[in-house]
């Protein structure tokens, strides 16, 4: 078993998440670490963790107040070894501060094992306070959230966008009803590593089927390059929808995106 071969679905989940929640710090004379610290109540997965890793590492804990407690406990794994810490490096785990240069790595890898590292980490599984299921990831990493959107077409024909947020710049993606119910299957399949309480959740919301009373999805109406001049040259939102018989919102959204280069702009 060679350590972090990314086409190892274990590994590459591994990575995924160490990516997201880890954090590599250095000091003088080649020393440093890389520690991962999660609620004590996931401290199973960083067990599964120091089983993968083949060089000496620990796992403690702590109890500490945080905002939302005066008495958080957490566990901690800790590696110190020097070439662990260097094929991170080189896979794409940089030292420090880290959240918005993350990127996919550029060997060979697992893909889906990897974004489900991802989604454990920085993401949400469950069911909305109205109940409609959902998977959702909130990364600042532009690089991760194109990934995410590009996959889940690809591989899934679910379409998204990625936009960062107007409050703190950062990506909020979110798969609900069906498409949340599809890529929690396709992302937390049997056997596969995870969090229990996120594949707890995800089971959850894979067992969902549409009440008869919300009535069925609406069928997805692709923008053509006529449209998006139409959109374009339409004096206003409102002229804009009542000519394309499309929402104002959508029109907004879709205007919004390419003026700003988030599609490319027509012939």
């Amino acid at each position: 078993m060679t350590f972090m071969d990314l086409e190892d679905p274990r590994y590459a989940y591994m990575f995924g998440f160490l990516q997201a929640d880890g954090h590599l710090s250095a000091q003088t004379r080649q020393r440093g670490r890389l520690s991962l610290e999660l609620s004590y109540r996931d401290i199973d997965i960083l067990r599964a963790f120091q089983e993968l890793c083949p060089y000496n590492s620990t796992i403690s804990e702590r109890t500490r107040a945080t905002n939302f407690s005066d008495s958080h406990r957490s566990a901690i794994w800790t590696v110190c070894s020097l070439e662990a810490r260097n094929r991170l490096v080189d896979l794409g785990l940089p030292y420090g501060k880290k959240s918005a240069s993350i990127a996919p790595p550029r060997v060979p890898f697992s893909r889906r094992d990897y974004l489900r590292g991802i989604i454990d980490a920085d993401g949400s599984v469950g069911h909305t306070a109205q109940g409609l299921p959902f998977v959702a990831l909130t990364t600042a990493s532009t690089a991760i959230a194109t990934y995410l959107c590009r996959y889940t077409k690809l591989t899934l024909d679910i379409p998204r966008l990625p936009g960062r947020n107007a409050r703190d710049h950062v990506y909020n993606i979110m798969y609900m009803r069906e498409s949340g119910v599809t890529l929690a299957d396709h992302l937390y399949y049997p056997g596969s590593l995870a969090l229990e309480r996120k594949r707890s959740a995800a089971a959850e919301v894979g067992a969902w089927v549409r009440p008869a009373h919300m009535g069925p999805p609406r069928p997805r109406r692709s923008w053509t390059q006529m449209e998006d001049r139409i959109l374009l040259q339409a004096p206003t939102l409102a002229h804009a929808a009542e000519q394309l018989g499309r929402s104002q919102s959508s029109c907004q959204v879709r205007r919004w995106r390419l003026r700003h280069g988030q599609l490319p702009l027509p012939d």
